[in-house]
């Protein structure tokens, strides 16, 4: 029999494809890699993720204008994080920013980047910015772990400010600390060709050698989502924990800013992501797209799901903002459907006090409906 959790989610049985194919999912041991991590330092190869580069005397304020975070006046030697929306305020893009000298550096999802440079292209108009493709130059490390300070002092480098500090390297790249996955990150964006022996440098500084199984664990530990496999059409920021990491909420002029500034002001987002505990063996657990359901009925939609080396088999879900704390779930379709919990450290309650734009709209009327 067909249920409506399967008619909404009829596509979730097809295994989607594996965005990290291109670089090595684990170097042996993943639960030891998420320990170390975790307990001292481990390095990742994310070199497929795509790198475009904005040049140009206007490109703060260009960006400004097309990006979600406030970057008119971005600091040399800081990053951020940003989003483009379209027009209804749903994710399109998203990416790690570094501003280094005269250079804005963009690195996203692999295969996102030709998408998000056709945009920005169109974007250019009189302007006098040049943004391009870099990802043919330059290749992402990621560090994880609270050794990260010392890896990179040992390698040579000089230590970038948490959280969002940035440092240029000789010979070209960066360093750019960020504020996840785990207690302690910092990306060592390198030239390709020189990647190889960056990744030598550094485990011998003492990262231990790692795969992306570890670094998607923690990511996911981190409750930290990642562009289409944790969002869907859907999305809009305020639903996944963007808000003030990519989005600036008091700057404007950028497409979707209205739906960012009428759910800030007026109203809950529909759906929120959550951590959720499954009980299921290796085989049996839900993939990214499967659905979240409450009493036979669609609650939500998995996102990444993982094995963690603490916590066991977990994942990332995005759920109707009804669903309670405590509510009873399934999670996956077909063979693999999972009883499911949500972890109540993941599900942030609504205060009891309305929006600001909706308490506003009350005072106004005397005292009636905010609606």
């Amino acid at each position: 029999m067909t249920t409506p959790a399967d008619q909404e989610h009829d596509t979730a049985a097809t295994e989607a494809p594996d965005p990290d194919a291109a670089v090595p999912a684990h170097r042996g041991d993943p639960p030891a890699e998420q320990r170390a991590m975790a307990r001292s330092a481990a390095v990742v190869d994310r070199g497929h993720r795509d790198v475009l580069v904005v040049t140009g005397e206007e490109r703060l304020t260009w960006l400004h204008l097309l990006l979600t975070q406030h970057v008119s006046e971005l600091p040399a030697d800081t990053g951020t994080e940003a989003l483009v929306l379209d027009l209804q305020g749903r994710v399109l893009h998203h990416a790690a920013v570094a501003h280094t000298a005269d250079t804005v550096y963009l690195d996203t999802e692999p295969g996102d980047g030709a998408t998000l440079l056709d945009y920005l292209q169109k974007m250019v108009f009189w302007s006098q910015v040049e943004p391009r493709d870099a990802s043919a130059e330059l290749a992402v490390l990621s560090l994880v772990g609270p050794d990260v300070p010392d890896v990179l002092t040992k390698a040579g480098v000089a230590v970038p400010p948490a959280p969002h500090g940035v440092v240029a390297l000789e010979g070209g790249g960066f360093v750019r600390r960020t504020p996840w996955p785990g207690k302690d990150a910092a990306d060592v964006v390198v030239p390709r060709e020189a990647k190889d022996r960056w990744w030598s440098a550094l485990t011998a500084a003492g990262a231990r050698a790692a795969g992306t199984i570890a670094f998607e664990a923690l990511r996911v530990e981190s409750r930290s989502p990642r562009l289409r496999l944790d969002t869907d059409d859907r999305t809009i920021p305020h639903e996944v924990g963007w808000i003030g990491p990519a989005v600036h909420l008091t700057k404007g002029c950028y497409r979707g800013q209205e739906t960012v500034a009428r759910v800030a002001n007026l109203g809950r987002p529909p759906r929120r992501l959550v951590l959720l505990h499954l009980d299921g063996g290796d085989e049996d657990l839900p993939r990214t797209g499967d659905p979240v359901v409450r009493d036979g009925r669609p609650a939500g939609r998995v996102g990444t799901v993982v094995q963690h080396h603490e916590l066991g088999p977990v994942a990332l879900a995005l759920v109707k903002r009804s669903v309670p704390m405590d509510a009873e779930l399934t999670a996956g379709a077909d063979d693999r459907v999972s009883p499911a919990a949500i972890d109540p450290d993941s599900y942030e309650t609504d205060p009891d006090s309305p929006p600001p734009g909706r308490a506003a709209r009350k005072r106004a009327t005397g005292g009636g409906s905010a609606g």
